[in-house]
């Protein structure tokens, strides 16, 4: 059961009002679309991504640089957006089941990503629902007096995306029924009986203005940690000196097992701190031969991955480096461009000091260089 997640981004986000559209506003560097996309990568079900957008924001999507997602220019509607997904889909092999996902809503859990894979196994469609409990109240016009009414809500319900479609049905009745489509794709559906209906999330909710977004801010900042890393290597004749991944021109290098990078090292150990999974030395073990020599890139990068498998996502990266040479200023923004690409992060995330010890000490006699980060994390599941 393969599976094709559609996201639609293709509004004008006038509620929002901003020169930025909602897809592309960020947390913790990630935009809307990235942090629903990084969600749905995780399980290994969906294996296309359709990413519908307003033609309009094309260098901005561009921008973004995804990975393995085809952009599809949306309509005049959410309707025509999905549509053009769909008739996409149509042409290509491989996809039974589509998932159609409002990228407003990018606060949706795994579990409950999960709970609607799950039930299309014999199901034509799966829809998360809440129910209404709030008094509803409705306005009734009659000979030009307006007076209120109470509606009793046992028969209403609040939908939510991603909603899970057998494709070949969806895309049909998009094609013979799109005049009957009103707020989203299960109004397509005259019998309610075919749809499967699930219990939604309350944090499930739509983006729609920016006290919607700051909500969703302030549910991120609950789940930041923080975490602290250092290292410090011995400067030695006739080895080659890296930091923060950059082979520098040096007459003194680093003495380590790996390469001795410890501006890595550090970032590294900040990280998995960070994220509650250990330090550098429990996963990559300097009595272990395969780690000699090796790269530190190579190991962060391992560990970007093994975060972001977890949901954690780099909030920001604060750097010490403590050496009497070389003079970190004249390095410090390649130093940050190479960190920003190994952690798959902005360089606005990225703050870089250089410090001496004013010639005191092992550091102050250029006998060794140290680095000292703290590092925060926001996790998006």
């Amino acid at each position: 059961m393969s599976f094709c997640l559609i996201i639609l981004a293709g509004g004008n986000s006038h509620r929002f009002r901003s020169n930025i559209g909602k897809p592309y506003q960020k947390i913790a560097g990630k935009s809307l679309i990235e942090i629903n996309l990084n969600k749905a990568t995780r399980l290994k079900q969906i294996k296309k991504f359709i990413l519908v957008y307003n033609k309009k924001d094309l260098k901005r999507v561009k921008s973004l640089k995804l990975k393995n997602v085809k952009l599809v220019v949306g309509g005049k509607n959410r309707q025509q957006s999905t549509y053009n997904a769909l008739k996409y889909l149509a042409n290509q092999k491989g996809i039974s089941k589509v998932l159609i996902h409002d990228v407003a809503r990018p606060n949706f859990s795994t579990k409950l990503l999960k709970a609607i894979l799950r039930n299309m196994r014999n199901q034509r469609a799966v829809v998360p629902k809440l129910e209404v409990r709030d008094a509803i109240k409705q306005i009734i016009d009659s000979s030009n007096e307006e007076y209120i009414v109470g509606k009793k809500r046992d028969n209403l319900f609040l939908t939510q995306t991603p909603q899970a479609f057998n494709f070949k049905e969806i895309y049909y009745l998009h094609k013979t029924n799109f005049n009957k489509y009103k707020d989203d794709d299960i109004s397509l559906y005259m019998d309610l009986n075919k749809v499967k209906f699930i219990d939604g999330e309350k944090n499930n909710f739509k983006i729609t203005d920016k006290l919607d977004f700051e909500n969703l801010r302030n549910i991120y900042k609950s789940k930041q940690s923080v975490g602290i890393g250092f290292d410090v290597h011995r400067l030695v004749p006739k080895r080659k000196l890296y930091l923060a991944g950059l082979n520098i021109k040096s007459r003194l290098g680093t003495l380590g097992h790996s390469d001795g990078d410890p501006i890595l090292h550090a970032v590294t150990d900040a990280i998995l701190g960070a994220c509650k999974m250990g330090d550098i030395g429990q996963l990559f073990s300097d009595k272990s031969k395969k780690f000699k020599n090796i790269r530190s890139t190579v190991l962060l990068e391992k560990v970007i991955d093994e975060t972001k498998s977890k949901g954690y996502f780099i909030n920001n990266i604060d750097i010490n480096i403590i050496t009497q040479t070389p003079k970190i200023k004249y390095l410090k923004n390649k130093m940050i461009e190479s960190i920003a690409k190994l952690c798959e992060i902005s360089k606005d995330q990225i703050n870089i000091k250089g410090k001496t010890t004013e010639k005191l000490g092992v550091i102050g006699k250029e006998k060794a260089i140290a680095c000292e980060v703290i590092c925060s994390v926001i996790k998006y599941d």
